[in-house]
C-alpha cells in the first residue's frame, strides 16, 4: 500500500518535520547540500540502533563529502531524544508521527511477520543532490556495510 515508488532523477518530495534537537527540518533548508535520508522502522531496536551508530560514526566523513545525514521514523521527537542520548548518536533524527513523509517517499508499506500483515517502514535510504533531485535509492536495506556504501555514493556525487 505504499503510495509511490521514487527513483533516481525524481524530484525529492518536500517535507517539514520536527528534529530531535528541537529544530524543524525541511527539504528547502538543505538546498545546495547533499542530503542522506535514511528511513528506519523504530528507535532502539537492534537493526535501527546499528544503522544509526554506523551513520553517526561516519558523520565527519559525510560532512567532508558535503552531505548531511538524517534518520526518519514514525517515532516521536521525545523517543528520538532518548534514543540519541542512550546511544550517543551524532545524526539528526526526524519525527514523522503523521507518516506523511513516509507515504510521500513510498516507504510506508504493508509488511508481514509470522503470517500477520501490518503497516510499517521499509528500511530505505535516499541520497538527494543539492539540486533537490534523488541521486540514488537503496531499497530493503541490509544494515551491515550500508552506511559505508552510502558514503561512497555521496563522495562520488
Amino acid at each position: 500500500m505504499s503510495s509511490k515508488t521514487l527513483a533516481a532523477g525524481d524530484k525529492a518530495p518536500d517535507f517539514e518535520l520536527p528534529a530531535d534537537d528541537g529544530s524543524v527540518a525541511t527539504l528547502a533548508s538543505h538546498a545546495g547540500k547533499k542530503l542522506v535520508l535514511y528511513f528506519y522502522p523504530k528507535d532502539d531496536t537492534s537493526g535501527c540502533t546499528k544503522e544509526a551508530i554506523d551513520f553517526s560514526r561516519l558523520k565527519k566523513e559525510f560532512q567532508k563529502a558535503g552531505a548531511v545525514v538524517a534518520g526518519v521514523s514514525p517515532d516521536s521527537r521525545a523517543s528520538h531524544v532518548k534514543f540519541r542520548e542512550k546511544h550517543e548518536l551524532d545524526v539528526t533524527l526526524l519525527a514523522d508521527e503523521t507518516k506523511k513523509m513516509l507515504v510521500d517517499y513510498g516507504v510506508w508499506t504493508e509488511k508481514s511477520m509470522y503470517g500477520r500483515k501490518y503497516m510499517g517502514v521499509e528500511r530505505t535510504t535516499f541520497l538527494i543532490g543539492g539540486d533537490g533531485k534523488i541521486a540514488r535509492v537503496w531499497n530493503k536495506v541490509k544494515v551491515p556495510g550500508h552506511a559505508d556504501e552510502v558514503l561512497a555514493a555521496a563522495r562520488a556525487l
